[in-house]
C-alpha cells in the first residue's frame, strides 16, 4: 500500500524555488533488496526498475497501483532507459551486456564485448537523439555474486563506452575514472554529465561532446558533501537532479548546490515521469518514492502557464 511522509525538500537558492509541489513523498513500493534504474513509459503509463540482487526487473502501473515482476530473471539489471521508439535499454550486470527489450518481448544484446574481450558490467544507460547508446561500465557486477557474478575483467578498466546506431561499433570515449556510474545528457545534447563513484570525494564530471561521439574537457561539475552519488537526471531548466546517501541533490546548470530532497533511504537512481513528466520517481533503499513536483523533466515538453 502507499505509504506517505512529508515532503523535506531543502530550498537553499531562489533558482529553486519555485520547484516544490506536494506537500508529501509518496513510497510507491517496498520489500525489494536493492532497486535500482528506474525507467517510465509514457505509453503505458507504468514504470520499470530493477531489483539487482533479486535478479529481477520490476512494473509499477500508474493506472490500477499494482506492481509486480517483469521479468525474471533480468541479468542482475542495473540502470534502465527508454529508447525513442518506446524500447527499454538495460544494463545486464549478471550477463556482462547491454539489451534492448523490443516491443514483443523479445531481447535483443546490443554489445556484450569490446575488442573481443567482455565488458566487465554495464551499470547506466541513456540514448542521444541520433540513437547511438552511451554506458559506463564500473566493475560492481563481477566484485562479488551479491548482485552479479564474480570474476575477473577482460578489459582491465572501468570506462564509457558509445554503442554507434549504423554500425554497432562499440567505442569507448572515457577512459580516465573510477568506477564511471550515472550519466545524462544536457538538453541540447552537446554536454554530458558522468558520475565518478569512487573517487573521493565522489563527483559529477562534465564533458562536451562532438558531432561524431568524441568527449572533451571533463571538468568536475559538482562534488558530494553527503556518501557518494549515483544516478542522475535532468529538468527542462537544466538543473541536475542527482542521487545521494542522504537523498537527491539538486544543482543548476552552473554547478552550484541549489536544494536537496531528504529521503529516509540512500538513493541509489531516479527518473522523471507522469502525465506531465513532473513526477520525480525515486529508487532508493529497498523502496520506489515518488514527488510531484512543479518542473517537468528535460524529456518532455515544458508544462503550460
Amino acid at each position: 500500500m502507499p505509504h506517505t511522509i512529508p515532503a523535506d525538500l531543502q530550498i537553499l537558492d531562489d533558482r529553486l524555488r519555485y520547484a516544490d509541489g506536494d506537500y508529501v513523498v509518496t513510497r510507491l513500493h517496498t520489500g525489494d533488496r536493492k532497486t535500482e534504474g528506474p525507467a517510465y513509459f509514457p505509453a503505458g503509463r507504468y514504470l520499470v526498475w530493477s531489483d539487482i540482487p533479486n535478479d529481477r526487473l520490476m512494473r509499477w502501473d500508474e493506472a490500477t497501483g499494482a506492481v509486480g515482476v517483469f521479468r525474471s530473471p533480468s541479468g542482475y539489471a542495473n540502470g534502465n532507459t527508454v529508447d525513442r521508439q518506446g524500447r527499454l535499454i538495460s544494463c545486464e550486470q549478471g550477463n556482462r551486456r547491454i539489451t534492448r527489450t523490443e516491443h514483443d518481448g523479445a531481447v535483443t544484446v546490443l554489445a556484450d564485448r569490446y575488442e573481443g574481450r567482455r565488458l566487465n558490467s554495464p551499470n547506466d544507460v541513456v540514448v542521444r537523439a541520433d540513437d547511438s547508446v552511451w554506458f559506463t561500465d564500473p566493475s560492481y557486477g563481477i566484485d562479488s555474486d551479491y548482485e552479479g557474478v564474480a570474476g575477473d575483467s577482460e578489459i582491465g578498466g572501468c570506462h564509457v563506452y558509445r554503442i554507434d546506431p549504423a554500425s554497432g561499433e562499440v567505442r569507448i570515449v572515457a577512459d580516465d575514472f573510477s568506477r564511471p556510474n550515472g550519466l545524462a545528457f544536457s538538453l541540447d545534447e552537446r554536454r554530458l554529465y558522468i558520475v565518478d563513484t569512487r573517487q573521493e570525494p565522489s563527483h559529477i564530471r562534465l564533458f562536451d561532446v562532438a558531432d561524431d561521439g568524441t568527449l572533451s574537457g571533463g571538468k568536475i561539475f559538482a562534488e558530494c558533501d553527503f556518501g557518494r552519488f549515483d544516478g542522475l537526471r535532468l529538468d527542462s531548466a537544466g538543473r541536475v537532479w542527482a542521487a545521494a546517501w542522504d537523498g537527491v541533490h539538486c544543482f543548476a546548470p552552473d554547478g552550484t548546490l541549489i536544494g536537496k530532497l531528504m529521503l529516509p533511504e540512500p538513493v541509489s537512481n531516479l527518473t522523471f515521469g507522469g502525465p506531465r513528466g513532473t513526477d520525480l520517481f525515486i529508487c532508493a533503499g529497498v523502496s520506489i518514492w515518488t514527488l510531484r513536483l512543479a518542473v517537468t523533466g528535460g524529456r518532455y515538453p515544458a508544462a503550460a502557464d
